[in-house]
This record gives structure tokens, sequence and C-alpha cells, in this order.
């Protein structure tokens, strides 16, 4: 059944960080919604896996601590883009000059 908030979330997330709670239950909600089974627990088998894998393109587990963490890939992919994005502001403001 979708998640109202995120303290009704499984205790199996609650050590996530707070960002990765709301990506897992909006992911949670949103599979819930467009599946169509019968069966509600394969409903809510198939919900919980696409949410966790949600969670897991934006944050890893640090074998270290045990926390999760922001994905290093993700980082990465996020300063890619706006380095594009802000080279691409300037060349239009020199465009404009």
């Amino acid at each position: 059944m979708p998640y109202a908030n995120i303290s009704e979330l499984p205790k199996s997330v609650r050590n996530l960080p707070s960002r990765a709670k709301i990506i897992y239950m909006k992911a949670f909600n949103s599979c819930w919604e467009e599946l169509e089974l019968e069966d509600e627990a394969a409903r809510d088998r198939a919900s919980h896996e696409s949410a966790w894998s949600a969670v897991r393109e934006q944050y890893e587990k640090d074998d270290e601590t045990g926390e999760w963490v922001k994905s290093d890939a993700y980082v990465g992919r996020r300063s890619r883009h706006r380095k594009s994005r802000s080279s691409g502001t300037s060349l239009q403001a020199k465009a404009h000059a």
C-alpha cells in the first residue's frame, strides 16, 4: 500500500538519509500506482524493488561505516551536467554582447 509520509516507511529504510527516504517513498508509490496486479504481495514486492533501485541510482552504502552516502558516480554526473549548463549560459551571454 502506498505511503502517505516518510514516518510510515519500513524499518529497513529508516537508516537512509532524508533525501533518499523521499526518493524511496516516491518511487514506491509511483510503482504501486502503475502496477495493476491482483496479487497485492507481488505488487508490494515489485514496488519495494523499484524503490530500492531508485535509491541505489543516487546512493550507495559505505563499506566501512555502513552508512548510505551519495554515490560518487551520481555526484560526478551532476557536476558534469552543471558545467555544461553553465558553459552554455556564458556562451549565450557572449552572443548577446
